[in-house]
């Protein structure tokens, strides 16, 4: 059935409605994982033809992604995009992540922000160039952005590897089982948008960096 796009939203109705109208613009299919949110994110996806998916209560990134990740195999999609809520990803990228990946046959394909590193805050951009420098190092991948929220994911990849993260350390989860699994990882550079004042992260720098690291950790 093709490529499908999925987005996780936890507390985002600043931002949802407007990420969503440009998915839809893509002609992709599309799911939102909304995350247990209490600010009334879903009311926002009124009137647009996206499906929804709703946890009762908050369980995390990585427990979103899974779920829509469940969703998306069990209706037959070949491949996955996944985007943040918060209006910071390039959506206009997200047909050339799906045809690259194709092209390529990648099995993970992460749409790398390295290029602007320094607009990041600094304990999280520390760490990414941190975890990209330990991920080459140890796997040989040149991935350029191991904290990118847009990626592609193959449908055999998703069959194949099994998930247990809850938080934002699912992405590093999932990244160091494909490379175990002899699945192919590659990357291509594209730009996040400046923030325009809406956006809100739910990244907590400390505690979210400590799990990414000891996630690294354990399946290396």
């Amino acid at each position: 059935m093709g490529t499908c796009v999925i987005i996780p939203a936890y507390n985002a109705a600043r931002t949802i409605a407007g990420v969503v109208r440009e998915v839809l613009q893509t002609g992709l299919p599309l799911l939102v994982v909304d995350d247990g949110s209490v600010d009334g994110t879903a009311d926002h996806l009124r009137g647009l033809t996206a499906n929804l998916l709703s946890h009762p209560e908050n369980r995390g990134k990585g427990s979103a992604l899974r779920s829509g990740f469940a969703w998306a195999l069990a209706n037959g999609y070949t491949g996955v995009v996944t985007i943040d809520a918060d209006g910071q990803h390039d959506v206009s990228a997200v047909p050339r992540l799906a045809a690259t990946a194709a092209e390529s046959g990648a099995d993970i394909l992460i749409a790398s922000r390295a290029v602007q590193y320094r607009q990041m805050a600094g304990l999280r951009s520390s760490w990414n160039r941190f975890g990209n420098w330990c991920i080459e190092r140890r796997t040989g991948f040149a991935i350029g952005d191991s904290q990118s929220g847009f990626r592609y994911y193959s449908a055999r990849l998703l069959r194949g590897v099994e998930l247990f993260s809850d938080g934002y350390d699912m992405e590093m989860e999932i990244l160091l089982k494909a490379w175990r699994g002899g699945y192919r990882i590659e990357s291509v550079p594209v730009a996040a948008r400046v923030a325009d004042g809406r956006a809100t992260s739910h990244f907590r720098a400390v505690r979210d960096t400590w799990r990414i690291c000891m996630t690294f950790l354990r399946y290396m």
